[in-house]
């Protein structure tokens, strides 16, 4: 054929009419609360590019602060108008759930990451610099860690406040990712909250070394994490494919209809679901720090600021359990015989490494981080008990510790000496008497982690265990008290260190904190203490919210 007659069709394609493309559905409404925080932080970035540097401070506060509480109240809209029960429904052309669930979990990230940002933004820690005040964050998170470049930007004031968009950013994420109704949004949801927070690990204004260690061991393993989640996300679309729950869920069940011939061959391969459900797995595993999965959580909790610390730990684990509890009782119920004694050995030995490796720290944010470790087991036995309780159950213990972790690292950024937050449990020793009410806000921060009655980790672990038990994991109960036993030692060893112990002369100082922190410590308490006392409300709240759309 000459290269005339290749011209020639090729004009006559041209001039021939094109079907028409559908433009895509999207309930902006439903999708409200992510368009918000997102919105706002694509803001932060011109706040950032536009607005003078004496102000940016301000201005982001009050924006994230803003968009965060907008966000909030438009998911209170949704629930109220029914989109939780009656209206539930997949949005986004199929990408996003809008059901109970959702909505109960986006509703808890974004309060726990208003309060998170509030810690972000304290300034009055630290002595102030050249006359200027600081926060948790690096001057200039570009310069080289003791350089003169470094010197210069703390001599003139300058402050890191691009965490601000950055958290926004992880928030987005988080609030995609237990909404996601396909593999490909859980996968593009987990990076863009995973991305800005490997960032915010490593910042910190001081242990600057420390700081950018943790952030590059959690990108790496992050990295692999992602990897993993990525390769069985393309085995479970060879399976059945689609990335559509729904549809893999059919498929499964041997529920799907016609078949395309090119897809006949592999989706009777249960070697293909199997490898991919348990890579998709591994990847959620990690976000949750679930043992085998967790090394990362000790080192990246010690050293990135201990702000980030406390909205990572929080905000994280809520949304990685709600994709977790999606994936689990969406897509794979037919597969519970298979998954369930797997789920079971990760959360005893979770359940037991955390407790057992906790007693050993000296480090009070290490010993955060394996107690964080410890209750990532005590929230999988909820999501092992494969019931409409387990679902509930689960989501209150998530909103119960996401607000104790939050308060508990707040109250670690008030001990400070010259160097600094003063984390070593050899400096906590005599807190009481020389700051009572720090050291009795932490040790209620500390019997909620123990799951001591009139907390809210009581009431926690009572539903989890209670559910747990009516599923048929009543061995798995049995070994989650005995880890709380367990676990309850190094709490009271931290409680009897504060109040019994003669304080240093030499010791730490309590630094007085703005009313932002002083706001952070308080929701927490009034949160642990009213969901300890009454907590029947919020149960029956998580309850009506416990049932997923399809």
């Amino acid at each position: 054929m000459s290269t005339t007659d290749f011209h020639t069709l090729w004009t006559t394609a041209a001039v021939e009419p094109l079907g028409k493309i559908p433009a895509p559905e999207i309930e902006y409404s439903q999708l409200a609360p992510v368009l918000i925080v997102v919105g706002a932080a694509v803001l932060g970035i011109l706040v950032e590019a536009a607005v003078p540097r004496r102000a940016r401070y301000h201005v982001q506060l009050f924006l994230s602060a803003v968009a965060l509480a907008c966000a909030f109240a438009a998911v209170v809209g949704l629930a109220v108008t029914g989109h939780a029960t009656t209206k539930a429904q997949i949005s986004a052309m199929g990408a996003i759930a809008v059901d109970g669930p959702a909505l109960f979990l986006q509703g808890t990230i974004l309060l726990t990451s208003l309060v998170a940002v509030f810690t972000f933004a304290e300034r009055r820690l630290d002595p102030a610099r050249h006359g200027h005040r600081v926060d948790s964050f690096a001057a200039e998170a570009a310069a080289v860690p003791g350089s003169d470049h470094e010197k210069a930007a703390v001599k003139a004031g300058f402050t890191t406040t691009e965490v601000f968009p950055l958290a926004l950013f992880a928030v987005t994420g988080m609030l995609v990712f237990p909404a996601a109704n396909d593999l490909l949004t859980l996968f593009i949801a987990l990076e863009v909250f995973s991305l800005p927070l490997y960032l915010l690990c490593a910042v910190a204004r001081r242990k600057r070394m420390l700081s950018q260690e943790a952030a590059v061991k959690y990108f790496l393993l992050g990295s692999f994490a992602s990897a993993f989640l990525l390769f069985g996300i393309a085995l479970l679309y060879g399976y059945a494919g689609s990335v559509s729950y729904a549809r893999i869920a059919d498929v499964v069940d041997g529920a799907v209809g016609t078949v395309d011939p090119a897809l006949a061959a592999t989706m009777s391969n249960d070697v293909l679901l199997l490898i991919g459900f348990a890579l998709v797995l591994m990847g959620l595993l990690f976000k949750v720090g679930a043992v085998p999965f967790h090394m990362w959580t000790p080192d990246v909790y010690q050293g990135a600021p201990t702000p980030v610390t406390g909205f990572m730990a929080a905000a994280t684990k809520v949304a990685a359990f709600g994709a977790m509890l999606r994936l689990l009782y969406v897509v794979l119920p037919g597969l519970r015989w298979d998954w369930r004694p797997v789920m079971w050995g990760v959360a005893i030995v979770t359940m037991l490494a955390g407790a057992v490796v906790a007693i050993t720290q000296t480090d009070i944010k290490r010993l955060l981080a394996y107690s964080s470790i410890a209750h990532a087991g005590f929230i999988l036995a909820g999501v092992i008990a494969a019931t409409p309780s387990g679902i509930s159950s689960t989501l209150f213990y998530l909103a119960a510790y996401s607000f104790v972790t939050i308060g508990a690292f707040a109250v670690v950024t008030l001990v400070r000496d010259a160097g600094g937050e003063a984390t070593h449990l050899s400096k906590w020793a005599g807190l009481g008497r020389r700051s009572p009410l720090v050291a009795a806000v932490f040790a209620v921060f500390l019997l909620a982690f123990a799951g001591i009655p009139l907390t809210s980790g009581f009431s926690g672990k009572f539903a989890v265990f209670k559910a747990a038990a009516e599923g048929g994991a009543g061995a798995l109960v049995v070994v989650g008290v005995i880890a709380s036993a367990i676990a309850a030692f190094f709490y009271v060893r931290v409680i009897v260190l504060m109040f019994f112990s003669e304080p240093h002369p030499e010791g730490p100082t309590v630094a007085v904190p703005s009313p932002l922190t002083m706001t952070a410590i308080g929701v927490g308490v009034a949160v642990t203490l009213v969901l300890g006392v009454a907590p029947q409300y919020f149960l029956d709240l998580a309850g009506q919210a416990g049932v997923f759309v399809r």
